[in-house]
């Protein structure tokens, strides 16, 4: 095709394309506007909190409700209980998944689908039918009341192990069989020749788990007793006590628990899409 053809083809192709970027846009700004709208009342001053339309960003803007919060609650504490909390969980997750979905990826053994249909069926049962036979089990272990407690119920999940043995089966059977004819045993190939190649997949799905306990809030609400030990989900609650009639108290406290996983992913985005692009295919 000639330089002008291409010329010539542009515009149409760009108009084919336009309802396209039209629908990704609104939906992009569907998903982006409460995050806005959250961090314009927390900026802003004033009780026209509720005004309709409502501005994006206020016209006094400042940063005092966030020194208040930061003043009001123990923020550096809770900041680095989540931060214990969802950096162990997300690095024992990837490690239980990929050890656990390995063998059902690359090992052959009997009852290897009857396990992995097993472990796929946990998908159906919502997380809180668990809550009782995993909170006896933590009490007997005495860590009830104890940070460890809050991880270790969370890091055998069916989606991670779902995730890594799809990721696995992506490697080649050459790769594998070449591995073995230089003499590598099971624990090289998974260290050395499948881990590696999964690197994608591992920051997809370390970018889902992180978000996951970062945000979550039964869980650790029910373990923990102390507040001290309390992570940002949870502690930034108390705002809704202590300043029960200030939402923008309430909406500082808010952003200040999102950005951190924003921050995460911003740097994890190039990996994080490389693992979704390989998991549609």
């Amino acid at each position: 095709m000639t330089a002008i053809a291409l010329k010539r083809a542009a515009p149409r192709r760009l108009l084919r394309q336009l309802p396209d970027y039209l629908l990704l846009s609104i939906l992009s700004f569907a998903c982006c506007y409460p995050f806005l709208w959250t961090l314009g009342v927390a900026v802003g001053d004033g009780e026209q909190v509720f005004d309709f339309p409502p501005p994006l960003w206020p016209e006094n803007a400042g940063w005092r409700h966030f020194v208040a919060v930061w003043d009001a609650i123990p923020v550096g504490r809770f900041l680095w209980n989540s931060l214990w909390i969802s950096g162990l969980t997300t690095a024992g997750t990837l490690a239980v998944s990929a050890l656990a979905a390995f063998p059902l990826a690359k090992l052959r053994f009997r009852g290897r689908q009857a396990v992995f249909y097993a472990v796929i069926a946990t998908l159906l049962l919502p997380s809180e039918i668990n809550f009782i036979s995993n909170y006896a089990t933590i009490a007997a272990l005495g860590l009830d009341d104890n940070r460890l407690g809050v991880v270790l119920p969370s890091l055998a999940g069916a989606f991670g192990i779902f995730l890594m043995k799809h990721a696995f089966e992506e490697i080649p059977d050459d790769i594998v069989a070449a591995a073995r004819m230089d003499g590598a045993g099971d624990w090289q190939l998974f260290w050395r020749v499948c881990l590696p190649l999964s690197r994608p997949y591992l920051a997809t799905l370390g970018v889902f788990t992180l978000v996951w306990s970062w945000n979550v809030y039964v869980w650790p609400s029910v373990v923990l007793k102390t507040p001290e030990l309390y992570p940002l989900s949870v502690g930034v609650l108390y705002l809704k006590g202590a300043f029960a009639s200030s939402t923008r108290m309430v909406a500082a406290g808010a952003v200040l628990t999102i950005l951190p996983v924003l921050a995460v992913f911003a740097l994890c985005q190039r990996f994080f899409m490389r693992g979704m692009e390989g998991a549609v295919k």
